[in-house]
């Protein structure tokens, strides 16, 4: 992945404070997080105070998902050791995207507070609704049924200044693309392993599966960097 500056580029201008507030973790974390050296240290500014950036949050994103998968501190250390350097808040986004897309598909019925906790915020009942419409929680009782694979893109997007019909209509044409293409790269294979025996096709999906995601990730990765390229020197020329 390459770094877009002109785009990804800001001063940091929070406190240590600001950091582990808008992160949700504690000061602590991020001085411990900062001496693991899964944190690059802080712009120091006036009266020698530390200041953080877009990198710091989107580096606490990548450590909390990594964590969710079950990974511990030092398997963490190692996957940050092995990241390029100079990754842009942007590509550590999409490396959060690429761990989060392994998580199991698991729906658990939870309280609204346990919900919030989840979340890593405050949900009110338009953002419920919200993510009821995108189906990611559905009410049940007293509490709600979230699929906890879905809540942390679904929260995300609460954030996205688009209609949550645009949101909706984008879901479906990822939903049937992505069906199509597996469909289409399944009856590939079934060609290739027609004549193997049951063993042979499980141990070819277990390595296909990976490297699949990974090819189609970069590759609507490249289609929509140069497809945005295309819309803003669109509106660029435009009177």
């Amino acid at each position: 992945m390459t770094t877009d500056t002109s785009t990804d580029a800001e001063e940091p201008t929070l406190t240590v404070d600001e950091l582990a507030a808008r992160a949700g973790v504690t000061v602590r974390t991020v001085r411990f997080y900062g001496t693991r050296g899964l944190l690059p240290p802080p712009v120091i500014g006036p009266r020698r105070v530390g200041h953080y950036g877009g990198e710091h949050l989107a580096r606490l994103a990548l450590i909390e998902e990594l964590q969710h998968q079950g990974m511990t501190l030092a398997a963490i250390e190692r996957y940050m050791q092995q990241l390029p350097a100079g990754l842009s808040p942007h590509d550590l986004a999409i490396h959060r995207a690429v761990v989060a897309s392994w998580a199991p598909d698991v729906v658990e019925l939870v309280t609204r507070e346990e919900l919030r906790r989840r979340a890593g915020r405050a949900l009110s009942d338009d953002d419920l609704e919200r993510l009821a419409a995108m189906d990611v929680v559905r009410r049940d009782g007293d509490g709600y049924r979230v699929d906890l694979g879905l809540l942390r893109l679904g929260v995300g997007l609460l954030d996205v200044p688009l209609s949550l019909e645009a949101i909706l209509a984008s879901r479906k044409v990822l939903i049937e693309h992505s069906r199509a293409a597996a469909h289409e790269l399944s009856q590939l294979f079934r060609g290739e392993v027609a004549q193997r025996d049951a063993q042979d096709v499980k141990s070819l999906s277990a390595h296909m599966e990976p490297l699949v995601v990974q090819a189609l990730l970069t590759t609507f990765q490249r289609s929509l960097k140069e497809e945005l390229r295309e819309w803003t020197s669109e509106v660029g020329r435009t009177p």
